[in-house]
């Protein structure tokens, strides 16, 4: 028998199942080891396992940092990762619904493999709120979602909201093989950083996701077409020589710090009562 297939058997023992669908736990520990040193993990830093299952990462990261959160809600994987870890003092095991958690306030780290079926529920989580304490970390997820969160140009208003204070890239490829039970497409490994010199204070995400969601409604439109509904014709000559770019430019080209220039123009030139609103925000 090989080394895959005994993993796999060997996760497969608990009985109770995964919490939800599209939850697929890693079990080569190479890939493990490498996706910690690829988060820069160190014993300054606390992290969170989110869907810690069986602790694969949690007791290679408990060596690494000064203290793991680890939450799960499965009674069989809890009662595992409490067992194992009561001969660590810098694990705490937290029985939470991962989509009932709250991200803390106080400076924090991300690495885990995270349920397909609940990602953007989970990143949602971590990144739609950047006054909470998220400073990067590394997520393991379905290839195409990794691409889509961190693809150019963007053309999701969400997605815009998340990349104006952090960064997300893919680091690392992984193959299906390596997850038991194994998934039925590869996954990704996204890289999160917060970005120092966001010139959007975090206080600002709700103004500014009123303006993503407005801008994106149709990401093919022109510049000029769509500022049109906020800015007068002076202001939006001044603002596109501020860009750099030609009035017929598709919206969703712009880059991030563009998008920083738009948004800042709109405080300084535009009434706040002409502000787009959000319609769907979480906080």
């Amino acid at each position: 028998m090989s080394k895959q297939d005994k993993g796999h058997r060997k996760i497969r023992k608990w009985k109770s199942g995964p919490n939800f669908s599209g939850q697929h736990l890693m079990h080569n520990k190479r890939i493990i080891n490498e996706v910690i040193r690829l988060s820069g993990m160190d014993k300054k830093k606390t992290v969170i396992d989110l869907g810690a299952g069986k602790g694969a990462f949690t007791f290679h990261l408990a060596e690494k940092a000064a203290r793991v959160l680890a939450v799960e809600n499965d009674p069989a994987l809890i009662k595992i990762l409490e067992k194992r870890a009561e001969n660590y003092s810098n694990i705490i095991v937290i029985d939470k619904d991962i989509r009932q958690w709250n991200a803390p306030n106080t400076p924090f780290y991300v690495v885990s493999s995270i349920p397909y079926s609940i990602t953007t529920t989970i990143m949602d989580q971590l990144l739609s709120k950047p006054t909470n304490g998220l400073q990067g970390g590394i997520i393991i997820m379905e290839e195409g979602a990794a691409k889509r969160f961190s693809a150019n140009p963007i053309i999701d208003p969400r997605i815009l909201g998340w990349r104006m204070w952090f960064d997300i890239r893919i680091v690392k490829y992984i193959s299906r093989v390596n997850f038991s039970p194994p998934p039925k497409v590869d996954s990704a490994a996204i890289r999160i950083n917060r970005r120092e010199y966001s010139k959007i204070s975090a206080q600002h995400y709700t103004e500014f996701m009123g303006l993503a969601e407005y801008g994106l409604k149709q990401p093919k439109l022109s510049v000029y077409e769509v500022l049109r509904g906020i800015f007068t014709n002076p202001q939006i000559k001044l603002l596109l020589k501020n860009l750099g770019v030609q009035r017929d430019i598709s919206i969703c080209m712009l880059n991030i710090d563009q998008w920083e220039i738009v948004f800042q123009t709109m405080l300084q030139y535009v009434e706040s009562y002409r502000w787009p609103k959000a319609r769907k925000h979480r906080y």
